[in-house]
């Protein structure tokens, strides 16, 4: 049976994309994940996650979708939350990858709800979805990986764009240069990658105006 495997990365972040990704892994494989090393991105190092990706991009069919901060502020001045954008994502990869099972680390408080939701769209009636699927399945581990690292890249790309400007940081409202880097800008400025839906923006906007 194909195990598809779905996750995410960049929630949060007023910087940068949400990465939404997937990957199909055989259940008589799965054993070889285990001994690869394979967990919860949060678990592994920067280096050992870029290792791991690496190898598995190569060894199984994945997808990634790329939600960028505009699309991200697009959607959510029609009313569409983050919990919506995400899931129109998975349904996406889902109906083209075509598996047998998916499993999801959910992204709704309640999880049932979410499998429901999906399996009314999408043909496959084999939907899991649990919260810490990344903890409990190496399906939703790998694909954390692959997300982790699609966004890292996209990250580390943009830092070396505005390096003279001190970099952008990690992108989250909490990190100190990426605070820094926003107070160089206007509203109206703010450069293409910043979720200027973001609370953190917003602030920043009835400040100066």
């Amino acid at each position: 049976m194909n195990i598809l495997g779905l996750d995410e990365a960049g929630r949060g972040p007023v910087l940068g994309p949400m990465i939404v990704a997937g990957i199909v892994i055989p259940e008589e494989k799965t054993k070889i994940l285990e001994r690869m090393g394979v967990k919860d991105s949060k678990k592994l190092t920067p280096k050992r996650r870029t290792t791991l990706a690496r190898k598995l991009v190569k060894m199984f069919e994945y997808e990634t979708v790329e939600i960028t901060a505009m699309d991200i502020d697009n959607l959510r001045s029609k009313d569409v939350n983050l919990n919506e954008i995400e899931k129109i994502a998975m349904i996406k990869i889902i109906e083209n990858l075509k598996p047998d099972a998916v499993i999801i680390d959910s992204l709704d408080v309640k999880p049932k709800r979410l499998e429901n939701e999906i399996k009314s769209i999408v043909e496959c009636d084999n939907i899991t979805a649990e919260h810490k699927a990344d903890d409990n399945y190496y399906q939703v581990a790998a694909a954390s990986i692959i997300a982790k690292c699609t966004r890292d890249k996209i990250i580390k790309d943009i830092n070396e764009d505005y390096i003279q400007m001190g970099g952008i940081g990690s992108g989250y409202p909490s990190d100190p240069k990426t605070k820094d880097f926003l107070t160089n800008f206007t509203y109206d400025e703010m450069p293409y990658f910043v979720r200027k839906s973001w609370n953190t923006v917003q602030k920043m906007r009835s400040i100066r105006y």
